[in-house]
């Protein structure tokens, strides 16, 4: 799957950084140079994509 950093800006002003094809935290990691340019995070959402992959590599690790 490619991976996709999406930043969007509503007319309002604020923003939104949306990950997408990325494995569990790597998420994070990927988008850190955007969230330390635009300031303090104001909140986050972790989706079940997050989760689904985070689960999935817990799993290959153990076996």
């Amino acid at each position: 799957m490619t991976k996709i950093i999406e930043v969007i800006v509503s007319p309002a002003g604020e923003t939104k950084i949306e990950t997408k094809g990325f494995a569990g935290a790597e998420c994070r990691d990927a988008s850190a140079f955007i969230e330390k340019a635009m300031g303090k995070r104001q909140c986050e959402t972790l989706t079940a994509e997050y989760h689904r992959q985070q689960t999935q590599e817990t799993n290959r690790e153990q076996a």
